[in-house]
């Protein structure tokens, strides 16, 4: 289980991520704009009423629509989405759901496709590890297997 201490303790980590001043966001500069890697999902209880911080989720920026799909369809129980964000590269993570180990790779996805080119290059040229896009696609193969093993035992 991750909680928001741990959001905060793997965003700040990376290079560049800065936390918001007023809500729970994170961020990284890019050619003079604030790109979001993370955010406090606002959820909408009541229609036309304002949208309502959910500190239990956390909004994840991701590469691609299609990256959202495979991530979406590995594990219902930790990601999904709402009508908001279609269209949109970002899951919705139950924190509750999902492991230190997976958010560590899904807050660094984020900051990769949202980080300066340079200063991605400069990481992978460190070798630090924090910029693959193979642990996403790998937590999303893991969790889709498990789910294939229980729909099979049953």
């Amino acid at each position: 289980m991750a909680t928001r201490a741990d959001v905060r303790r793997i965003a700040l980590a990376l290079p560049g991520v800065e936390e918001s001043k007023e809500t729970f966001a994170f961020s990284v500069d890019n050619k003079g704009k604030s790109k979001g890697i993370a955010w406090v999902w606002l959820e909408r209880l009541e229609p036309k009423k304002a949208r309502v911080p959910q500190p239990k989720v956390l909004a994840v920026r991701v590469a691609s629509l299609s990256e959202k799909d495979m991530i979406l369809a590995s594990d219902s129980k930790k990601f999904f989405t709402e009508p908001h964000y279609n269209g949109y590269p970002a899951v919705l993570v139950r924190l509750a759901e999902v492991t230190v180990s997976d958010l560590r790779m899904l807050l660094a996805d984020a900051w990769r496709c949202q980080a300066p080119r340079e200063l991605v290059r400069e990481m992978e040229l460190e070798g630090s590890g924090t910029t693959t896009r193979k642990p996403v696609k790998k937590v999303a193969k893991k969790a889709t297997k498990k789910a294939t093993k229980k729909a099979t035992k049953k």
